[in-house]
C-alpha cells in the first residue's frame, strides 16, 4: 500500500507551501506523466469545433459533435471512476487510452472525408467517453499521499494550477495546429498525447490508491459518492464552471473569425486560463481562516458577476481584460470545489466523486458549445457570451439555496483540512 502522508508535518508549519509539498516522497513519480496524460483532454474540445466547422462550415454542428463527446464523457466518467476505486486506475487506464485514441482518429477521417454528419456524432460517443479521468486520479493519489495532512489545502490549489496550465498550453497548441498545419492536426495530436501519456501514467502501480478485496463487507462499503448530498450540490456548481469554458470557447473562435484574426481565439483563451492559473496560484499560497463553503459562495458570486459582463465586450482589449477576470474568479471556485470532497466523501469514493465533477464540467461544457453556437449561427457574433453568464447565474441561485449540504458532517473525530482553519471530517 503506498506511504499515506510522507511530508514533514510539525506545529510550526502554518503555511505548507508548494515547495513541501513536492517534496513529498514519490509525488513526482505520478506528477510528471500525469501532466503529460492529462494535456490533451484541455485539446479536445477546441479540436473538435475547429475541425468540423472546418468541414462543415457550420459552428452549430461542430459545437453539437463536441457536446455529445462532452455528454458521453459526462456519463461516462463517474462509472469510469467508480471502477479505478474497485479495481485500480491501471485497469481502467489500458484500455480506455486505446479506445479513446482510435476513436479521435476515426471522428477526424469522416470528418475530412465528408461522411454524413450523423457518422460525426456516433465516432464522438466512444471518444468522450473514453476520455481517461487522469486529473481526478492523481488527486485521489494525493489524498492517499496526504492523509490528514494540512498540505491537502495546498494540493488541491496546484491540482487546479496544473489543470489551468493545461488550459493554457492545450487550446493554444490545438488552434495553433488547426490554423497552422491542417485542420485535422489538433485531433490527431491529442489522440497520441493520450496513447502516450496514459500508458506512461498508468505504469505508476506504486503510488495508485489500494484497492479493496471484493467480498460482501467491501460491497456494503463501495457506496456511490452521488449519494452525499453535498456532491450533488458540487455537481450543479461545476456545471455552471463548465458552461464558461464551452462558451468561450465556441464564442471567442466565432468573435476572432469575425474580425478576420482567428489566430488571436488561442491568445484570448490562453489569458482567460492565464487568470485562472496565476490565481490558483495564490490561492493555494494564502492561509484561510474562512469556512470553505463560505468561500465557494464568494468566489462563485464572482465569477457570476464578472461572466455576466462578456456579451457586451465589443473590442479585443476589452473582451482580454474580462476574460482574465472571469479566469481569476474561477480557480478559488474550483480549488474550493475539490477541497470540500474531501471533507465530505469517504476515501474509498473519492476518486468517483472527483469524476463526477469532472463529468460535470465536461456536461456543462458540452451544452454551453451547442447552445453558443446555436447562438452564434443565429444571432450576432458573440451572441454566444450568454451562455457563460446564463450558467453561472443558475448555478449560483442553487448553490446558495442549497448551501447546507456542503457543511462537512460532525459526527466523529475531526482532522485538519486546509491551512489555518480546521473542519470537521467523519473519519472512517
Amino acid at each position: 500500500m503506498p506511504d499515506k502522508a510522507t511530508v514533514t508535518d510539525t506545529p510550526g508549519d502554518k503555511r505548507p507551501g508548494y515547495g513541501q509539498l513536492l517534496r513529498t516522497r514519490g509525488a513526482w513519480t505520478f506528477l510528471l506523466p500525469g501532466f503529460a496524460a492529462r494535456q490533451p483532454f484541455a485539446m479536445l474540445t477546441i479540436s473538435i469545433v475547429l475541425l468540423v466547422q472546418h468541414t462543415t462550415g457550420s459552428y452549430g454542428t461542430a459545437g453539437a459533435v463536441s457536446a455529445a463527446t462532452g455528454v458521453s464523457m459526462a456519463l461516462f466518467a463517474p462509472y469510469s471512476g467508480k471502477l479505478a476505486d474497485r479495481f485500480g486506475q491501471r485497469a481502467v487506464l489500458l484500455p480506455g487510452v486505446l479506445v479513446h485514441a482510435a476513436s479521435g482518429i476515426a471522428l477526424t477521417t469522416l470528418a475530412l472525408s465528408g461522411a454524413p454528419t450523423w457518422t460525426l456524432f456516433v465516432a464522438a460517443v466512444p471518444t468522450g467517453a473514453s476520455t481517461p479521468q487522469i486529473g481526478p486520479m492523481v488527486r485521489a493519489r494525493w489524498g492517499v499521499k496526504l492523509q490528514g495532512s494540512p498540505l491537502m489545502q495546498t494540493a488541491a490549489a496546484f491540482e487546479s494550477v496544473t489543470d489551468e496550465f493545461t488550459f493554457v498550453l492545450g487550446p493554444l497548441f490545438a488552434t495553433a495546429l488547426c490554423t497552422g498545419v491542417d485542420p485535422a492536426a489538433g485531433l490527431i495530436t491529442e489522440a497520441a498525447l493520450t496513447l502516450v501519456g496514459g500508458l506512461l501514467f498508468a505504469a505508476q502501480k506504486g503510488t495508485q490508491p489500494s484497492v479493496r478485496p471484493v467480498d460482501g463487507h467491501a460491497r456494503v462499503e463501495h457506496v456511490s459518492a452521488l449519494r452525499v448530498p453535498g456532491v450533488r450540490v458540487l455537481i450543479v456548481t461545476f456545471l455552471g464552471i463548465g458552461s464558461v469554458f464551452g462558451g468561450m470557447q465556441v464564442s471567442l473562435a466565432a468573435y476572432t473569425e469575425a474580425i478576420g484574426e482567428p489566430g488571436l481565439n488561442g491568445v484570448l483563451y490562453g489569458v482567460f486560463a492565464a487568470g485562472n492559473m496565476l490565481s490558483g496560484i495564490v490561492c493555494g499560497a494564502i492561509a484561510w481562516k474562512v469556512a470553505p463553503q463560505r468561500r465557494l459562495l464568494v468566489a462563485y458570486t464572482a465569477l457570476a458577476l464578472t461572466a455576466s459582463g462578456l456579451w457586451a465586450a465589443q473590442s479585443v482589449p476589452l473582451l482580454a481584460g474580462l476574460g482574465l477576470l472571469v479566469g481569476v474568479c474561477i480557480a478559488p471556485a474550483l480549488i474550493t470545489g475539490y477541497t470540500l470532497v474531501e471533507s465530505i466523501v469517504p476515501a474509498h469514493s473519492r476518486t468517483e466523486a472527483f469524476t463526477w465533477l469532472t463529468g460535470a464540467v465536461a456536461l456543462g461544457q458540452a451544452a454551453a458549445v451547442t447552445v453558443a453556437g446555436q447562438l452564434e449561427d443565429r444571432f450576432w457574433d458573440g451572441a454566444g457570451f450568454l451562455v457563460p453568464m446564463g450558467g453561472t447565474v443558475l448555478a449560483l441561485g442553487v448553490m446558495f439555496l442549497m448551501r447546507s449540504r456542503l457543511v462537512p458532517p460532525s459526527q466523529g473525530r475531526t482532522v485538519a483540512r486546509g491551512v489555518g482553519h480546521r473542519v470537521p471530517v467523519a473519519v472512517d
